[in-house]
């Protein structure tokens, strides 16, 4: 009999949710098209003037003085120069975050456009150019526009939102803290306590289109560094020194074999890349060191800590084999990109009704790493592709972090359609 009574009040409340969801969802749709030509100058606005990590400041303001305007609660400097807004809807219910990174990349714009960067900034004692080719301009102009939609209804909401702009995504300088570790170590997600968080990334697929996956979705990324010492001495006389070169190299051979002979790559892929090797002054000096740096990649944290191991292993053992010695140092960077299966599962549908059936799938794994995974282990998380390439353009689009990078801004009203969906149909749903 309870069972059947259950089941009738389910029937019954599903009604009046649907109507109120798709009378909300069209108002949202409404406002977010209204919005369009504020959030495409925004956004040109952020492009044109982008800032490097934990330098954010021009952003991080026209962000605050945007939350302030709208009436909402507003947190400055935040992890440096991160902003929290908080909207407080009008019926009490659970608290969901929205997250936008703010920092660009030290890249020198190559693509033609009005708004096209010209800023230089000092970046590791350089001078470089400094260009969004991540796409994280649009990020931030889409969530300041569902900050706007969403005020705008909110009365209707039933719980809180809280908007996460972040710096330092890409990292912060050397010898700093940043980024969403940061954020979290100062309260972002604190009274009140996020219950959920949203995020989406930019990515050359077509305008529009969603990628997702359940469970993994970006690798882990963590930094390594060795310091291989030998002895110097002349180049014509190698036998009376140590030669760190040659031990070196031999260690950039012997990395090659952790992934393609020592992990069992049919159960999670792996990388382990060398970026950097260093060492010398003259051609006829064997010098006293080498130094190597590069990158590791995984979807497994047992993978992780195993491949930590025998990099460290077959550095100094390889040195040792040589009567060198090498120095092993590994900086954990970000955990992997993990999608809470049970939110993944309930909220794909939104992402479907938004943008189309069609034009939502599951998207392949990606090596590459985004320190949104720090937010998800704070609180159930979904992190999602969107598309910025136009038909004619797909398999031609200059890639993340190129110089060439191009976002197409007919993103911008679905990013804030799907983002402020999101939050909407995650808040309004009945709880488990």
């Amino acid at each position: 009999m309870l069972r059947r009574s259950l089941f009738v009040l389910t029937l019954v409340l599903a009604g009046p949710l649907q109507a109120q969801t798709g009378r909300l969802q069209a108002e949202i749709d409404r406002r977010a098209k209204d919005l369009e030509a504020r959030v495409v100058a925004w956004r040109r606005d952020i492009h044109q003037h982008p800032e490097l990590g934990n330098r954010e400041f021009r952003t991080s303001k026209l962000v605050a003085d945007h939350l302030q305007r709208l009436g909402l609660e507003v947190r400055t400097g935040v992890g440096k120069t991160g902003v929290v807004g908080l909207l407080r809807g009008g019926r009490p219910g659970p608290v969901v975050a929205l997250r936008a990174d703010m920092d660009a990349l030290p890249v020198t714009e190559e693509v033609d456009l009005p708004f096209k960067s010209t800023v230089k900034a000092s970046y590791n004692g350089q001078e470089v150019g400094v260009m969004h080719a991540c796409g994280h301009d649009a990020h931030v102009a889409i969530l300041m526009g569902v900050a706007e939609l969403l005020t705008a209804i909110r009365a209707e909401i039933p719980g809180t939102v809280k908007f996460i702009f972040q710096p330092a995504e890409e990292g912060p300088p050397v010898g700093e803290e940043g980024g969403a570790p940061l954020m979290l170590k100062e309260g972002a997600f604190e009274n009140p306590k996020v219950d959920a968080v949203f995020g989406l990334h930019v990515f050359p697929m077509e305008v529009g289109h969603a990628e997702y996956r359940s469970g993994g979705l970006m690798a882990s990324s963590d930094n390594f560094y060795i310091t291989v010492k030998g002895r110097q001495t002349h180049g014509a006389l190698p036998w009376a020194g140590i030669d760190p070169i040659v031990a070196a190299s031999q260690i950039v051979l012997g990395l090659q074999t952790l992934t393609s002979r020592q992990t069992d790559l049919t159960l999670t892929p792996a990388v382990v890349t060398v970026g950097m090797m260093r060492g010398g002054i003259r051609t006829n000096i064997v010098p006293d060191s080498v130094e190597l740096a590069g990158t590791i990649r995984t979807f497994d944290e047992k993978v992780r800590a195993d491949l930590h191991q025998r990099l460290t292993r077959t550095a100094e053992s390889i040195a040792a084999a040589s009567g060198a010695t090498a120095t092993v140092r590994i900086q954990k960077m970000t955990p992997v990109t993990w999608n809470d299966p049970a939110l993944t599962g309930r909220m794909i549908p939104t992402l479907e009704r938004v943008l189309g059936t069609d034009r939502v799938k599951v998207g392949q794994l990606t090596t590459t790493a985004e320190d949104f995974s720090y937010f998800q282990q704070a609180a159930p998380g979904l992190f999602f592709f969107i598309g910025v390439t136009p038909k004619d353009r797909l398999g031609q689009a200059a890639p993340n972090h190129s110089p060439r990078f191009f976002v197409d801004e007919g993103v911008l009203v679905p990013g804030m359609r799907a983002m402020a969906s999101l939050a909407l149909d995650y808040l309004a749903a009945p709880r488990p």
